[in-house]
């Protein structure tokens, strides 16, 4: 397994990890820090791996930080509507 591979997996312990302790701010700046983080080993997987694996990591990195998505979602949508 390459070093991307590890480090991505190493993500998920992490986001794993932080989503059960408890936080006063709903877990928004861990949120951050796991999406600061995540964004270049996300581009390491792809230029290793290729496309569909960088895909597939990008699918499992938005499964766990679905929340953040939606809402950034729903501010482009709101924004896009008027």
């Amino acid at each position: 397994m390459t070093i991307s591979l590890v480090l991505a997996c190493l993500w998920v312990v992490a986001a794993t990890i932080l989503a059960l302790l408890p936080s006063r701010s709903g877990h928004w700046r861990s949120a951050y820090a796991l999406v600061v983080l995540g964004i270049p080993i996300l581009g390491w997987v792809t230029y290793q791996h290729g496309p569909w694996v960088g895909l597939l990591a990008l699918a499992g990195g938005a499964s766990i930080l679905r929340w953040p998505l939606i809402r950034l979602w729903g501010r482009i949508r709101g924004k896009a509507l008027g």
